[in-house]
């Protein structure tokens, strides 16, 4: 008995192109190649968004190296501010040690306090450049006890009341700006007394005000169209924030008193609204 004969093998199969059939309707067939026409199209943008996403990226990290390179530069020229400023000091006190006028040199002593407060209130005021949220309260208390170093004597007596309150470092640092031109405003205009700075709410909004005793805003001045150049910072930086601004005599009745009125983000508001958060705060000095 004989066996089978084994049957050779086969070549694989391998696709072929399409070709269009003698007997396929022609329809049809159109319908085929233009699927194929699609699909080579959509292959094409494909590519083409591909090399897009790779350029837009190549352009982020450009970006990217771009602010790094700037944030370096920013804290060089703060390094280098503060350097010089704390040199003013060195050699203001010194020559005052040396002068043999003792008028003089207490002069020259007030003047390298001044100089090394300045650097103080610098240094305060960018202490939040790479931080999220402020305290806002503690913070501007720690700020005041700064200015006091650089405001004349009669000026001095700085209060900070209020509530607790979180604030994102966006608005908080703006808001430190605006509290150290409005204390210093407040100095150079109002004849002595008490300059308070406080924190509330108003309308479902938080206000931050600054008042003092003096004899207060002439009638028909608007601080908010001043010419001069602290003000127009002030509105720059509320303008920054959202804000608005309100101004008048204070709460009793005299002296002067300029309000930004702002609003927080939901998450900021309901930590408002609960204990005082832990946040960054700096000691004194």
């Amino acid at each position: 008995m004989s066996s089978a004969p084994t049957p050779p093998p086969q070549a694989p199969v391998r696709p072929t192109a399409f070709r269009q059939p003698q007997d396929c309707p022609r329809a049809s067939c159109i319908a085929i190649e233009a699927g194929q026409k699609e699909v080579e199209r959509l292959k094409h943008t494909e590519a083409q968004l591909r090399d897009a996403l790779t350029r837009e990226q190549v352009l982020l990290d450009q970006k990217e190296e771009l602010i790094k390179h700037k944030d370096l530069m920013s804290r060089e020229s703060d390094h280098r501010l503060m350097n010089g400023l704390q040199m003013v000091a060195s050699l203001l006190s010194l020559q005052s040690r040396e002068t043999p006028n003792a008028r003089a040199a207490d002069q020259l002593k007030i003047a390298a306090n001044r100089v090394a407060t300045i650097g103080s209130v610098h240094k305060r005021l960018h202490a939040l450049d790479h931080v999220g949220s402020v305290e806002l309260k503690n913070y501007l208390e720690n700020l005041c006890h700064d200015l006091r170093g650089i405001l004349p004597g009669e000026h001095r007596d700085l209060t900070v009341e209020g509530i607790a309150l979180e604030v994102p470092t966006t608005i908080g640092v703006p808001l430190g700006y605006i509290v150290s031109e409005l204390v210093t405003n407040s100095a150079k205009h109002a004849d002595g007394g008490k300059i308070t700075i406080r924190l509330g709410m108003n309308a479902g909004s938080h206000e931050l005000s600054v008042s003092d005793d003096g004899p207060g805003f002439l009638e028909g001045f608007d601080p908010t169209k001043s010419k001069g150049l602290g003000m127009k910072i002030v509105s720059s930086l509320v303008k920054q924030i959202g804000g608005q601004t309100f101004f008048g005599a204070n709460r009793s009745g005299q002296g002067a008193r300029f309000t930004v009125r702002f609003t927080l983000s939901k998450e900021f508001d309901c930590v408002a609204k609960g204990p005082a958060p832990k946040s960054l705060s700096s000691g004194p000095g």
